[in-house]
């Protein structure tokens, strides 16, 4: 049996704790910081005597930053917005429900002001009933207890944009520096896939009754607006801006970015827009930020794996130098500067060799020479730099490649490089992940997708999938906030993830992907790679 907890926290682990200080009202620092009007923080009791004070007291770390609950476990955490408090919560209502919201238990008369402040203040319900243990007390006074009550009314009660009666909105983002075949691929599968889920349109679906047990049917067609960015990375975020005034969107699906993507993370973040599984390389990795969501930390996880690796070798073999070598202005530029950081404490010393965008092969080859034995070469190159390199590498140096700018296992490294190069690799391995490709590469197969890009094409099927897996179960709750947590809540179930072995994200997590492998060419000529060791999560 579920247990049910009627209002704030749960404490001893907090699903998640948002430290957010541009809190607009009094009411919005008690529920996401635990903060009082005051400026003391607030503090929850219970009567086993145990208390959290402060961001764990915080009604956000259960009840969550749309007010519409959540589930761990056998614990139902039941919405707290002003549709469910002071809504008739009676049989047969017609009211759409929340999945697990069926629940006899919660069929009490509505709150009022007083109940509800009762309820806060000493964990009784609307109907009598005393709240479980888990759900702490909290003496608020007045003025405090007015301005809670206050924000909960207007929580997640504001016209949601880019969803109507007939559609859900959604855009994708690309940059002008993006790739025109991958564009030309993701465009494909993003055009198929919203064209296949609206032929199961239906113009009219029977009102579902919550109190049935039946979850209610979403009937909306989705439409997928194209914002094709153009010029500089300053006017980007102006762009999007009138774009989303023009055309209210419900959240991005997928996108393509190049050399940054920056502008369009702060957009998202700025306008509360879900952002989710754009196809970059380069993500912006901001621990506060809730809306962009990512498929890994792309080079910038390659720049951790290297540096786990290369603190074992100073260690084990007394490796004392690192020399790295990218193109300015390209996201090797950033995996080097994450790998100098990460490096800091190892007593290492690292070389950075730049080389100017338009710099020729003659001084690609001079930036890889004079690299001593035992010491390492970091290679943050794309596929024509690889086939430039000079016929053989520096004797007796270590050599590691992104497997990320060069192509994975198609990187064209020449053959002398090829035996004695190690290469970054964030997926699981072409073998251990072909079942999994199986579906995808089928569905394309049907649907006479070309197949011009695998790993974008797949990445934006998988990202289509999980938004309509996400969809699916909020019913008629279309709150962006509760999409990023209805994410969090079941993107680990997933197991068709293409190129991922698994995915997941923990309340406040970014990044579904956390780690990859090292791995070698099996021989000189083939693509067959294997790994030097086990997954790596740095």
């Amino acid at each position: 049996m579920r247990i049910l907890l009627a209002l704030l926290p749960l404490a001893a682990a907090p699903l998640s704790v948002v430290a957010d200080s541009s809190a607009s009202s009094p009411g919005e620092g008690i529920y996401r910081r635990g903060l009082l009007p005051s400026g003391r923080p607030l503090r929850g009791e219970r009567a086993s005597a145990t208390a959290v004070e402060g961001p764990l007291a915080a009604c956000v770390n259960c009840h969550r930053r749309s007010g519409l609950g959540a589930s761990e476990g056998r614990i139902l955490i039941p919405p707290i917005t002003a549709r469910y408090l002071f809504g008739v919560r009676a049989r047969n209502a017609g009211e759409p429900g929340m999945p697990g919201m069926e629940t006899p238990g919660l069929e009490r008369p509505r709150f009022t002001e007083a109940t509800l402040a009762r309820a806060i203040r000493e964990g009784v319900g609307s109907d009598g009933r005393r709240f479980d243990e888990l759900m702490p007390h909290y003496a608020l006074d007045d003025s405090s207890m007015a301005v809670l009550i206050a924000y909960l009314r207007q929580l997640s009660s504001d016209r949601v944009p880019g969803v109507s009666d007939e559609r859900i909105e959604f855009a994708t983002i690309i940059t002008p520096d993006s790739d025109p075949i991958q564009r030309k691929g993701m465009l494909e599968v993003l055009d198929t896939f919203f064209a296949n889920k609206n032929v199961f349109f239906r113009e009219k679906s029977p009102p579902l009754q919550s109190s049935h047990n039946i979850h209610y049917r979403i009937v909306r067609k989705w439409k997928l607006h194209v914002w094709q960015l153009a010029g500089s990375p300053e006017s980007w975020e102006q762009q999007l801006h009138q774009r989303l005034r023009a055309e209210p969107v419900f959240a991005v699906i997928s996108g393509l970015g190049g050399k940054t993507w920056a502008p369009v993370h702060r957009f998202c973040e700025a306008e509360s827009l879900p952002c989710l599984f754009p196809n970059v390389d380069l993500p912006v990795v901001a621990e506060d930020d809730f809306y962009p969501v990512y498929f890994s930390k792309g080079v910038l996880l390659e720049a951790q794996l290297l540096a786990g690796r290369l603190a074992q070798k100073a260690r084990a073999a007394g490796l004392h130098h690192v020399v790295q070598v990218y193109r300015s202005g390209d996201i090797g530029a950033a995996a080097a500067h994450e790998l100098r950081a990460g490096l800091a404490a190892q007593g290492i010393e690292i070389v950075d060799r730049p080389l100017a965008a338009a710099a020729k092969s003659q001084t690609l080859s001079e930036a890889v020479n004079n690299v001593q034995a035992s010491d390492a070469l970091i290679l943050w190159m794309r596929p024509k730099d690889l086939q430039a390199l000079p016929p053989s590498p520096p004797p007796g140096a270590l050599v590691f490649a992104s497997g990320l700018m060069g192509g994975l296992e198609r990187a064209p490294l020449p053959t002398n490089w090829r035996a004695s190069t190690d290469v970054t690799y964030p997926f699981d391995l072409p073998d251990d992940r072909r079942l999994r490709m199986d579906f995808p590469l089928r569905w394309f197969k049907i649907r006479q997708i070309e197949m011009v890009d695998e790993r974008v094409q797949t990445d934006t099927f998988v990202a289509c999938g999980i938004l309509a897996e996400v969809l699916a179960p909020m019913l008629d709750n279309f709150v962006r906030d509760h999409l990023l947590e209805r994410l969090e809540t079941m993107l680990s179930a997933r197991t068709r993830n293409g190129y991922y072995p698994r995915l997941g994200l923990g309340p406040g997590q970014r990044f579904a992907s956390k780690g990859g492998y090292l791995v070698h060419f099996a021989d000189v000529q083939g693509p067959k790679v294997v790994a030097d060791g086990e997954w790596i999560v740095p």
